[in-house]
């Protein structure tokens, strides 16, 4: 009864709006009424790309996707002469291809996860090959008409669960028009890749009510694509063309103004995610330039610049990387350099120059590819927003000092949460990550994992009887949404920053976090009805050592000090993803917690 309780107060939260959105498209679907289930379609063959007239000087061509490919950024998989559209490389078995795409379950076990099925279809080696012929390479040019007449001929319209989803649509044809952008083919392209676009829009207008209902990047990708698609078509005066491209327009508008609060905060609480949202963005703003079509609103400029600050304030200027927040499903939708995929500075930086007319990163560096590929005229202003910010609309605390950083995690959730991480700190020295999250490893993997890595125990944070902050209602559902105290919300930024949550148990957490230079503070106080309690402080992979309540590691020292003794402290072995459907051991500080209140103390002094 009580989970039932809970799962109608999370549908309530959602909104009635989304619910209607996303159920109107499954009756549809049931009873056929929904017109993705009357269309169809040729396959597609011939010329896409034609020979560039002069070769490009300005393009520094990605190697990727030459024989091999870096799935999810870490596994290398061949790829020559030809990828396998249907084969999940990961465990050899194939994904069904002659059905309908609405039949296919969502979860095929047999096949596993979907999304390394997907991959290849993705189109990321349109762009590594449209770079390389773009640079004069003529082998890369027959590549590309070859590949994708594979697909084509491989992925008949609407067949197969290439077509299932109309997000993985979109995202090929973005792909296909940057492509288009590099080879400076896009005011002139050919009829045969023209009708390969049209096959796409048919496919993602039906459903853009579905995606818009999930209130997260399905909306900004669908959008996006069918104003990008659209105006294409339009442009070469094919039917529907101008329709696709008003709809679009309308509904990228109107996800900009919904899902990103004032302060760039996205409503996926995601850091990857918030990563897709910007490459969508930029590309929506680079067609519409090449093409130049009339702006966008002043409000989704105002909140795409405020998205790319967001992004900037945490992304480590050493290397790129940033926290591991939130949902991680291993997208990364504008790869343009051979960049690690944890490297965020490429995106950035491009989104700074397209919104804020500035630049994010020095002005010589591989991070500025994007901009040279796509023709974007770099910056002369650097900026200078780098800096403690609390990002309340989202949830979020950054306090910088010196070369460390602090990000925390606490709830303001007026969409659904994907991880229970409330007050989860992640610290950063030198561009180290020293205090991580554990990431998210697969969508489709045992129930064991999809529990641990996004629930409480896979986060530098409390947990109270072993269970998440916010039961599970479903596969992407939590329950019990937390609140923030409204008395004890927050404290000014700078050096310092304080929060509290009570759970739907009637438990609370406060944590206070502060720093004097390179010296890291946490304030953990608890109380409620918990019978036991554990703090974890998941640390970077390598040697730490116990003594008393002092750890010790090359990286930091953590000593903990209480109130009145805990029940136990200890060294335990936990998990990390840093990379979709890859998961590594990392050693996790834990003090068990007995039961009343509770004050603990952990001081952290950083190394170098």
């Amino acid at each position: 009864m009580l989970k039932k309780l809970l799962k109608v107060q999370a549908l309530v939260r959602l909104g009635p709006v989304s619910i209607a959105r996303v159920a109107g498209y499954r009756i549809g679907l049931k009873t056929g009424m929904n017109p993705v289930k009357r269309i169809i379609a040729e396959p597609v063959h011939g010329t896409f790309f034609n020979t560039p007239e002069e070769p490009r000087a300005d393009i520094a061509p990605s190697k990727r996707w030459e024989d091999s490919a870096l799935y999810f950024g870490w596994n290398e998989v061949p790829v020559s002469p030809m990828p396998d559209w249907h084969r999940n490389p990961f465990n050899g078995e194939y994904a069904k291809q002659n059905v309908p795409w609405s039949k296919l379950h969502d979860f095929d076990s047999a096949v596993g996860d979907i999304k390394i099925v997907w991959e290849a279809s993705r189109f990321d080696w349109v762009l590594s090959c449209a770079q390389r012929v773009a640079s004069g390479d003529e082998v890369s040019q027959t590549q590309l008409n070859d590949w994708l007449n594979s697909w084509c001929e491989n992925n008949p319209p609407y067949f197969g669960s290439n077509w299932k989803c109309g997000q993985e649509a979109s995202i090929r044809v973005m792909h296909l028009a940057m492509a288009s952008i590099i080879l400076q083919q896009a005011k002139r392209s050919s009829s045969v890749l023209l009708e390969l676009i049209r096959v796409h829009l048919k496919r993602i207008a039906p459903t853009i009510q579905y995606a818009v209902g999930q209130d997260n990047n399905h909306g900004t990708s669908e959008a996006a694509a069918l104003f990008i698609g659209g105006s294409w078509l339009a442009l070469h005066g094919v039917d529907y063309g101008k329709s696709w491209q008003r709809m679009g327009r309308k509904w990228l508008e109107n996800r900009v103004a919904r899902l990103i609060e004032k302060d760039g905060s996205f409503s996926q609480y995601s850091v990857n995610y918030h990563r897709v949202l910007l490459d969508t963005l930029s590309m929506a703003e680079v067609w519409r330039r090449n093409l130049k079509l009339p702006k966008f609103s002043k409000r989704f400029y105002r909140k795409a610049a405020a998205a790319s600050s967001w992004l900037y304030t945490i992304t480590q200027a050493e290397n790129g990387d940033a926290p591991n927040l939130g949902a991680n499903d291993g997208a990364r939708l504008l790869p343009l350099t051979d960049t690690d995929y944890r490297d965020y500075r490429p995106a950035v930086q491009l989104a700074f120059a397209l919104f804020c007319n500035e630049r994010a990163y020095p002005p010589e560096g591989i991070w500025n590819a994007p901009l040279h590929c796509l023709g974007i005229e770099l910056p002369d202003k650097e900026s200078d927003l780098n800096q403690s910010r609390v990002f309340d609309d989202g949830g979020y605390a950054v306090i910088r000092s010196g070369k460390s950083m602090g990000v925390i995690r606490y709830p303001r959730f007026r969409f659904r949460p994907s991880h229970a991480d409330a007050m989860h700190l992640d610290l950063w020295h030198n561009g180290i990550n020293i205090l991580r999250d554990g990431g998210t490893f697969s969508y489709n993997t045992d129930q064991k994992w999809l529990d641990y890595f996004s629930g409480t125990k896979s986060h530098n944070t409390i947990q109270f009887d072993g269970r998440n902050q916010m039961p599970r209602i479903s596969r992407f559902l939590f329950g019990a949404w937390l609140k923030m105290d409204a008395t004890d919300r927050k404290s000014e930024i700078g050096s310092q920053w304080s929060g509290a949550y009570s759970d739907f148990r009637k438990n609370r957490h406060r944590r206070t976090v502060r720093v004097d230079g390179s010296c890291w503070q946490v304030g953990d106080e608890i109380s409620g009805s918990y019978s036991s309690a554990v703090l974890r402080w998941r640390l970077a992979p390598g040697k730490w050592v116990l003594e008393g309540s002092v750890c010790k590691g090359a990286l930091a020292t953590l000593t903990i000090s209480e109130n009145i003794p805990v029940e136990c402290l200890k060294i335990t072995e936990g998990w990390e993803s840093r990379y979709y459907m890859q998961k590594a051991p990392l050693p996790v500080l834990e003090i068990t917690i007995p039961t009343g209140v509770m004050s603990l103390t952990t001081d952290i002094d950083l190394v170098g």
